[in-house]
């Protein structure tokens, strides 16, 4: 070991002093000034309240770093007054997790006595310390939404505690953009609306690393849903109240943040009020509108663009569609709301048209007739085998959904078998897909019968 300084013995008895002293004499032994201290991991201790929660996910990288060059840099401390030990004032929690392992496996002196940088405690310093934690993770990216969203609340706590009176988001967004932490009222709306409505269901998942678009489109699908059931149990004998229903809806849903589906908490939840309300499924599916319901595969749960159904645009035909299938498709559009795009292309049939006559007291909230649009004609869609094809196509796709083989035997199996449930066995995505099925059989069957050869 190398020779010490008398920096390192003076070091030494001051640490040894303070460590057996007095919590009162400690407190008056600490410098009044920022002071380079060298202190042993026995006198340091982590931040209690800092906002990580979970194992940092580049934990074993900078173990890696610390074993080969030793602490770069030390995380700056401090002490609250009357207490024993130091803490980290900002940032270094995981350091000061990795510099106790590695003195356990090596016994070496580098891990267990650490110059850092000495910052004294201040009226407000619970305060700076919680905000120094927060702003640190955020430089590194290293908190999840739901770590964020807690260390915020509990820095409004403290605000609140230091003010003696409550504060609104705005303000609170402004005290934590003066003390070094910069957010928006929006985003802590939100923040507060993840903890109060979905930590209690989704803990495993929001603390495994969640993703803010799809913690933003869970909160948007709730106070849609919110507004539906609201709405709706105004004319039902429902006890039910809606948290209850969202809590018990979403909770099944919590585990891996990769599997996570938004699409499949809309389906579940769509299905529980369904049953509650006693209302179509696929009544409720329109009334909850939206970008989900118009084009059910624009986004993924992460928020990108996903592949878009390859189905071009076709005209109407005005000859209309005989039997069951007919009567299937005037049923389902009576409840459709205006311009509402039912896949690439595909505008749902005016329940206002020549010949449709819908039951008035079928509709939800009597939506105004639909936009009579004309679609031009896709050339490329202009004989009878491209049509069979793109029909082929489409309910091959339906079936994978099922996870059936893909010949078309099975495919028009599943078809049926959703066909015979009332759709509601289709996801909202299929549920497009069968509509333009429907419209390309109808356009099929105009051009086998406008040919003289069909």
């Amino acid at each position: 070991m190398a020779e010490l300084t008398a920096q390192d013995i003076a070091q030494r008895l001051l640490a040894d002093r303070l460590q057996h002293s007095s919590p009162a004499v400690q407190g008056l032994t600490d410098p009044i000034a920022d002071t380079p201290m060298t202190v042993t991991l026995e006198q340091l201790r982590p931040y209690e309240l800092n906002p990580r929660t979970t194992r940092n996910p580049r934990y074993d990288e900078i173990k890696a770093s610390i074993r080969e060059r030793g602490l770069d840099a030390p995380p700056p401390i401090t002490r609250r007054p009357g207490s024993a030990h130091y803490i980290v004032r900002n940032g270094g929690n995981t350091r000061l997790a990795i510099l106790g392992e590695l003195w356990s496996e090596t016994r070496e002196e580098r891990f267990y006595r650490i110059t850092c940088l000495f910052r004294p405690w201040t009226t407000r310093g619970e305060i700076v310390a919680l905000t120094g934690h927060l702003a640190e993770n955020e430089l590194h990216g290293s908190l999840s939404f739901i770590e964020r969203a807690v260390g915020i609340q509990k820095a409004h706590e403290l605000y609140e505690q230091e003010g003696g009176r409550s504060l609104t988001q705005r303000e609170l967004a402004r005290r934590l953009t003066t003390d070094g932490f910069p957010v928006s009222h929006s985003q802590i709306s939100r923040m507060q609306d993840a903890i109060e409505h979905l930590l209690p269901a989704i803990p495993s998942a929001l603390y495994a690393g969640l993703g803010r678009p799809q913690i933003v489109r869970l909160l948007a699908l709730r106070s849609t849903a919110e507004g539906v059931w609201t709405r709706q149990r105004l004319t039902k004998p429902v006890t039910t109240e809606f948290p209850d229903l969202f809590q018990e809806v979403l909770a099944p849903f919590d585990g891996d943040p990769e599997t996570f589906r938004v699409d499949r908490v809309r389906d579940e939840l769509i299905g529980q009020m369904s049953r509650q309300l006693e209302i179509p499924h696929l009544a409720l599916a329109v009334e909850f509108g939206g970008a989900d319901w118009r084009d059910p595969l624009a986004r993924d749960p992460e928020g990108e663009r996903a592949p878009q159904i390859k189905v071009p645009p076709v005209s109407p035909i005005a000859k209309p569609l005989s039997g069951q299938a007919a009567g299937s498709l005037q049923s389902h559009a009576a409840h459709a709301p205006s311009n509402v795009t039912l896949g690439t292309g595909l505008r749902a049939t005016p329940a206002s048209a020549p010949g449709n006559t819908p039951d008035r007291t079928s509709r939800i909230h009597s939506p105004p007739p639909l936009e009579t649009r004309q679609q031009p004609a896709d050339p490329t869609l202009d004989d009878g085998d491209s049509l069979r094809g793109q029909i082929s196509q489409l309910a091959q796709e339906i079936a994978q959904e099922s996870e059936a083989d893909d010949s078309s035997a099975a495919a028009v199996r599943v078809l049926l078998d959703a066909l015979s449930a009332s759709l509601t066995r289709l996801s909202d995505a299929s549920l497009c897909r069968l509509l333009k099925m429907i419209e390309l059989a109808r356009q099929l069957r105009e051009l086998e019968s406008d040919d003289p050869d069909g």
